[in-house]
């Protein structure tokens, strides 16, 4: 026996990454446009439910009826006898092709309600987002505005410092100026007419300060320091005026020598 060869055959891949051939169709598929179906079936639609829709299948069914019951029986169409027939057939008719238009319209107004839905739920979702993050912002910012100073705040405290420090500053200029005129008249080289003289000297600096000017912010306190000035000078000059009077008042050391060596020299004449 000869042994024959075969020759081997082409093996048909198995494995999952090898892609079928598609089968050939013998009727060609018909797919028309599905928007421009939908709208023609939308319209259809829509007008089978409006009353005009009503009129005219009334006024159809009527002319039909009238015709085929008192025409011509040569012309007539549909026998009255078998309970127009041929009406009842067209009736079912449309409302076999009615149905499929009024369910592929309400398929059409679904998926429409389906992506408005899934929009508005979208935005709802976003609108919140915005919404927490606002809140979180806001809180962040009030958690970090306890710690802060306000405007007002700062505005009240600097306002205290400075009347504090205008009173510290008058009382120190009250206490430097009463002192130097104490040391003035205190002085042996001073007297009345000194105080006199500084009362004199404080209203010419006085005078002085209005002819030149002062600055607009200085003004009131320039006149306060003018003014605690002369006072100053008038309480020294009166202390001076008083020790004065009290000194004349006083009897001094000398003043029973000379009037006793005098009387006791006229008694011894007597």
């Amino acid at each position: 026996m000869s042994q024959t060869t075969r020759e081997p055959r082409e093996t048909r891949g198995t494995g999952l990454d090898t892609p079928l051939s598609a089968r050939r169709r013998r009727v060609p598929r018909f797919s028309p446009n599905p928007d421009a179906f939908g709208e023609a079936t939308e319209g259809i639609a829509r007008f089978m439910g409006t009353p005009q829709f009503l009129v005219w299948m009334t006024l159809f069914c009527l002319l039909w009826v009238g015709w085929n019951s008192y025409g011509p029986e040569g012309l007539r169409f549909d026998s009255a006898a078998l309970g127009f027939t041929a009406l009842t057939l067209m009736l079912s008719l449309q409302a076999s092709y009615a149905a499929p238009l009024l369910l592929l319209a309400q398929n059409r107004q679904d998926d429409r309600d389906k992506v408005s839905m899934r929009e508005d739920r979208d935005r709802a979702e976003r609108n919140l987002a915005d919404t927490e993050y606002l809140t979180r912002e806001i809180s962040g910012l009030r958690i970090a505005l306890q710690d802060v100073a306000t405007r007002d705040f700062v505005r009240g405290e600097l306002r205290g410092v400075h009347e504090d420090l205008i009173g510290e500053l008058r009382e120190s200029l009250r206490e430097e100026l009463r002192a130097e005129m104490r040391a003035d008249l205190l002085s042996p080289a001073s007297d009345g007419g000194d105080a006199a003289g500084s009362v004199k000297k404080a209203k010419k600096k006085k005078s002085r300060d209005r002819d030149g000017g002062a600055r607009p912010g200085g003004d009131a306190d320039d006149a306060q320091t003018t003014t605690l000035a002369i006072i100053a000078a008038q309480e020294a000059a009166e202390e001076a005026a008083a020790r004065v009077r009290e000194g004349d008042a006083a009897p001094g050391p000398d003043a029973t020598g000379p009037s006793a060596t005098g009387s006791t020299a006229a008694d011894g004449r007597r």
